[in-house]
């Protein structure tokens, strides 16, 4: 018999581990359990701690497996908190680069604007792809309000996003002018490619979809070279 012990990720990473060590202990013993560690089905069984205050629950191998096989096809709320988050983190990253088209200076801060405009915009298509795909829309699932055009800065349930630039920010951006923009873009892309990074490290710990998890490790790496680009710039 298997035996997990209890905690709160217990449905989706502990699953999984007994399911390895479910196999481990059948390749070692040749199925010669005896009766008192067999399954209803017949094979070692898996214990699946109960949610606090619930019983636990004896699973048998199969039933171990199709509930592992459906919990990591199913997207979790951090992923759908993620992705629709996502998309407003980086929308509000376009603004800031169609900003940057009209008013910074002729040298490295406009393509690096041109750089980040480039990479965000397909990321923005994949993550909406991915809604639909799992039956969302892009404004639910995240609590996140949508600003448009105007790149507010709202987050899960009103609170701001990590790095998300207030409009009081934007509208001196949007004042600025030449090595003054430069200086300012720079401040206020490098505290947003934190934030964004900081999401993605969030949804690597707390998700469990592959192609989100993925994304995430796409932003996490790219943003992170970009921070440090920036920094030798500004």
């Amino acid at each position: 018999m298997v035996t997990v012990r209890h905690r709160s990720w217990f449905p989706v990473r502990a699953l999984a581990s007994a399911l390895a060590a479910l196999t481990a202990l059948t390749a070692l013993t040749g199925c010669e359990d005896g009766p008192d560690d067999a399954a209803p089905g017949g094979g070692p069984s898996v214990i699946a701690p109960g949610r606090p205050g619930e019983a636990a629950e004896t699973l048998s191998p199969e039933e171990a497996r199709k509930a592992g096989e459906t919990l990591r096809d199913k997207p979790s709320a951090a992923d759908f908190s993620y992705v629709t988050g996502m998309i407003e983190h980086h929308r509000q990253a376009l603004v800031m680069t169609d900003l940057a088209e009209e008013h910074a200076g002729p040298g490295k801060v406009r393509r690096l604007a041109d750089r980040i405009a480039a990479a965000q915009g397909p990321e923005i298509s994949a993550m909406r792809s991915w809604l639909k795909r799992n039956g969302r829309d892009e404004g639910e699932g995240g609590g996140h309000q949508d600003h448009g055009e105007h790149g507010g800065h709202g987050g899960h349930g009103g609170a701001p996003m990590p790095g998300m630039a207030t409009e009081e920010q934007l509208d001196e951006l949007r004042q600025a002018r030449g090595e003054d923009f430069d200086r300012l873009f720079l401040k206020l892309m490098i505290a947003h490619h934190r934030g964004a990074v900081t999401m993605a490290r969030d949804v690597t710990a707390d998700g469990r979809d592959v192609q989100v998890q993925e994304m995430a490790g796409d932003v996490a790496v790219q943003q992170t070279a970009e921070i440090n680009r920036m920094r030798a710039m500004s």
